[in-house]
């Protein structure tokens, strides 16, 4: 059967629905579900939060015995194995559906194409790669997981009128206004972990949480660049580290004394005590070595990482090549003398990002790139 617009229509609503979880359903995707019957949605779901129920068993199980017959439009190709819990594509014979439309092929050596396979051999019609471009952007932390075996990597930023990021000696400067900084705290809310350098976090003390009414209970790990353990005791991201984890990344255990200027162990081995005594999570990796540092998150499930913070931390990751979308705020602010010069504006965007979208925040103007998956 060919593709209509119909199908696009359905598949672009899954593809929205899917995006409602994004960063809470843990090491699976955010998937989306619909079940139509003669044009008309009876089941529609998203992967619940923490990662189970899956999307297509709880459409299922909404349409009921309106799923006989009836077209499913899901955004990624649905499991074939056996977890924690049955397969989706059994889930989907077992009631009868006549034909599935998926978005994108899962890359997940369990599924790729098994989960198609099996569904054929139950003489359920398939077609695969509707609107696959947008589902690929909707799934891209999932993806960039299970491909590159790393977090999907965004770096923010926000540059005044003269190219600066902040003022020395300044702490948190405000360049964008209300309603951009509204739109980060939705960024922070649907990732799973943000990350600044420990200059970042001396200099400005912020939180890194989502402070937004409403989705604040979906703040990210926050994680701190600290080779030397500096970050203080009394700073806001310890005095909340039990509420909000997170996690310092200090500098290999045979290279602390290096890395700090040969501090004496016994004084590293003391500040990492109190740190973890607070409930901080000290994890020792190179933290100025992302190709090192990326696989060691993605092992902990934290397939999405927003880098926030520090112009060295910012070209850190755009030297390496590790930055996947790059968000640039850019605001009629002034910073004048003692500004910090951004790592990046919109004349020097590095090669193999393509611009993805401009949108207004009030007077603030939001650029977004992007590299292929």
């Amino acid at each position: 059967m060919s593709i209509t617009p119909h199908d696009e229509r359905f598949m672009a609503a899954a593809i929205r629905l899917s995006r409602w979880h994004l960063g809470r359903t843990a090491t699976n995707p955010s998937v989306g579900c619909l079940i139509v019957k003669d044009g008309v949605i009876v089941g529609r779901a998203v992967t619940a939060l923490g990662g189970r129920p899956h999307a297509e068993t709880q459409a299922l199980a909404e349409a009921g015995v309106l799923a006989r017959g009836a077209t499913a439009y899901v955004t990624l190709e649905p499991c074939s194995h056996h977890g924690k819990t049955p397969p989706c594509s059994e889930a989907l014979i077992a009631y009868g559906v006549a034909r599935v439309v998926v978005s994108v092929t899962d890359p997940d050596p369990r599924v790729s194409g098994r989960g198609i396979a099996m569904l054929r051999e139950a003489s359920i019609e398939v077609d695969a790669g509707v609107l696959e471009a947008e589902g690929r952007q909707s799934l891209a932390a999932y993806l960039t997981r299970q491909t590159k075996n790393r977090p999907y990597v965004t770096l923010k930023l926000a540059v005044s009128a003269d190219g600066m990021i902040g003022r020395q000696g300044a702490g948190q400067v405000a360049i964008t206004g209300p309603e951009a900084r509204a739109q980060v705290q939705a960024l922070r809310a649907e990732t799973d972990a943000i990350l600044v350098g420990i200059g970042t976090a001396i200099a400005d003390d912020p939180l890194l949480t989502v402070r937004s009414p409403g989705p604040e209970s979906q703040s990210p790990i926050r994680i701190i660049l600290d080779p030397s353990l500096a970050l203080p005791l009394t700073s806001r991201l310890v005095g909340t580290a039990r509420e909000v984890p997170v996690i310092v990344v200090a500098s290999e255990e045979g290279s602390l004394s290096q890395a700090a200027g040969d501090i004496a162990s016994t004084e590293m081995d003391t500040r990492r005590a109190a740190l973890e005594a607070a409930g901080v999570e000290v994890v020792h990796c190179n933290p100025y070595h992302p190709e090192v540092l990326l696989p060691a998150l993605a092992t902990r499930g934290i397939s999405s990482l927003l880098v926030e913070g520090g112009a060295k931390t910012a070209r850190l990751f755009l030297e390496a090549g590790l930055v996947d979308r790059i968000q640039l705020y850019q605001a009629p602010v002034v910073i004048g003398e003692g500004g910090i010069e951004s790592p990046l504006d919109a004349t020097d965007i590095p090669s193999g990002f393509a611009h993805t979208g401009t949108l207004m925040f009030g007077s603030d103007r939001l650029d977004e790139y992007e590299r292929g998956l």
